[in-house]
């Protein structure tokens, strides 16, 4: 049996300085590009039967870089933070002091962000797990995608709530990986290299 790869594309100008990203689509920084360049040798190292990506470039890019032929899968986008994109965390606790995405959620924003619950993200995750699962028997599958999307995803793939991503710390530029040990889900390694 295989694993899942999870894969935090690499660092944007926003992603640095703490703007939420949903589906503004930013390019990678040159750290990022080197971050992403550096997951490679370690990739090639693994049995792999598929990849996947986001469809933002930073996404896709990160997974070219990476040496992954990856297939777009839209489930896999970063959390629509609607009226909260751009924003950083300290920005909107201006207005809403003790803010938190995971237990106070998001505003709605324009048609082009409308915003998503974490139980809509949760939703999400759930239909990549349904659709790589039998994969997984056949080797590693490599993920591409965001920060809160792949937390989420994590919380989900460990049998807890959605919400419960909130207890994972993702960095950008990174890889960590999810198996099972005794037929139990487990966190195999998280946020490599650091």
């Amino acid at each position: 049996m295989g694993e899942l790869i999870l894969i935090r594309h690499g660092e944007t100008e926003w992603s640095r300085t703490g703007r939420h990203t949903g589906r503004t689509d930013v390019p990678l920084t040159d750290a990022g590009l080197a971050a992403a360049a550096r997951l490679a040798p370690a990739l090639a190292e693994r049995p792999l039967a598929a990849a996947f990506s986001s469809p933002a470039s930073r996404a896709r890019v990160t997974a070219e870089l990476a040496g992954l032929a990856a297939r777009v899968d839209p489930d896999l986008q970063e959390w629509d933070y609607g009226g909260y994109e751009g924003l950083t965390s300290a920005q909107i606790g201006a207005s809403r002091p003790g803010w938190s995405l995971w237990r106070d959620g998001i505003i709605p924003g324009d048609a082009a962000h409308p915003g998503e619950t974490v139980e809509q993200v949760g939703a999400r995750a759930d239909a990549v797990l349904n659709r790589v699962r039998a994969l997984v028997a056949h080797g590693d599958v490599a993920l591409v995608a965001h920060g809160h999307l792949l937390r989420v995803l994590t919380a989900r793939w460990l049998g807890l709530a959605a919400d419960d991503g909130r207890l994972f710390r993702l960095d950008t530029g990174t890889m960590s990986r999810l198996g099972t040990e005794h037929d139990d889900p487990v966190i195999s390694s998280w946020n490599l290299p650091d």
